[in-house]
């Protein structure tokens, strides 16, 4: 990990709430989410990963986006100018298992390395979305094989 960074949303209580019952954990976001994540992403990842990514970067990395729904994700690929496939490992993550809270992001760097998504040596974006509404980033480094 190279940087790391904690954002909480302004005004962004109720963007997804959580029940537990009998079928276990479901998360319910708020059709307001997409809009909170698009209009923070930018300044998150300034805050997190700015100063070690030249402006307009964002597609010399690779990408482990928390599949936190297909609106949130193309928000983000939206905001950002992202190249086509950058997300690919997040939107297969989100099409084969759904959105699995936290675990979803270690199953979403494992297609990463299984893609061969990951250069050894190579800088990617990772990026959380959880309770708060928080988004976190780490500007990560693969290690040297």
């Amino acid at each position: 990990m190279v940087s790391a960074a904690q954002t909480v949303l302004p005004e962004s209580e109720g963007g997804a709430e959580g029940q537990l019952n009998a079928s276990g954990l479901v998360f319910r976001p708020s059709f307001e989410l997409p809009a909170m994540v698009r209009d923070n992403i930018e300044q998150c990842l300034a805050e997190g990963v700015g100063k070690h990514v030249a402006h307009g970067g964002w597609n010399d990395l690779f990408w482990a986006v928390h599949p936190g729904g297909r609106k949130i994700l193309d928000v983000v690929e939206d905001r950002l100018a992202l190249a086509p496939g950058k997300l690919d490992a997040s939107r297969h993550v989100l099409s084969e298992y759904g959105n699995m809270s936290g675990a979803s992001i270690i199953f979403v760097l494992d297609e990463l390395r299984r893609r061969g998504d990951m250069p050894s040596g190579g800088l990617g974006v990772m990026l959380g979305i959880g309770p708060g509404i928080s988004i976190e980033t780490m500007l990560l480094r693969v290690a040297a094989a």
